[in-house]
């Protein structure tokens, strides 16, 4: 007989600020924002990352080895927890939680929405469709969360940016 772990499906944090990251430049962004929004707020941060069998099997495990899905859920968090130090540091200010929940990404941060006291994303992630303005995750996020919802843009310049001083 073989033991059965079961692997974490929601998370509902006590208040605090959640962010979700999918390893995109944009959901960096994010993270940035979301510590910041948590010392604005004093109240924890939470770096979900939400996965599947497809995203978690990126890195070939060896032939003939079919890993448990309690030790991708680790392998992720791991992943997702080298992440946040190379990106946030250790910030003393904030206590920092990582979270690798088994579902889809909307679905994890509306989940975790209704304990949360706000949600960030970015605007887009690593989806296929590059060319919307908002990604799948944002826009559902935006729409059903039950938290306010922050989406953080990629900022691009303006044409006054780069326009040179008269002279």
């Amino acid at each position: 007989m073989t033991a059965y772990q079961e692997v974490v499906t929601e998370i509902r944090p006590a208040g605090g600020v959640v962010v979700g990251d999918d390893g995109s430049p944009t959901a960096e962004l994010a993270l940035r924002y979301a510590l910041d929004e948590a010392r604005r707020r004093n109240t924890d941060l939470h770096v979900i990352r939400a996965w599947r069998i497809p995203t978690a099997l990126s890195a070939r495990p060896p032939a003939g080895y079919v890993p448990a899905l309690s030790e991708l859920e680790t392998a992720i968090r791991e992943d997702l927890q080298q992440r946040v130090n190379r990106v946030l540091g250790h910030p003393e200010d904030v206590k920092l939680h990582v979270h690798a929940v088994y579902a889809p990404a909307a679905r994890a941060l509306i989940s975790a929405s209704e304990s949360a006291d706000v949600v960030v994303v970015g605007s887009r992630g690593l989806g296929g469709f590059a060319s919307l303005l908002l990604g799948s995750v944002a826009d559902q996020c935006t729409r059903h969360c039950a938290s306010p919802v922050i989406v953080v843009r990629e900022r691009t310049p303006r044409p006054a940016d780069h326009e040179e001083a008269p002279g």
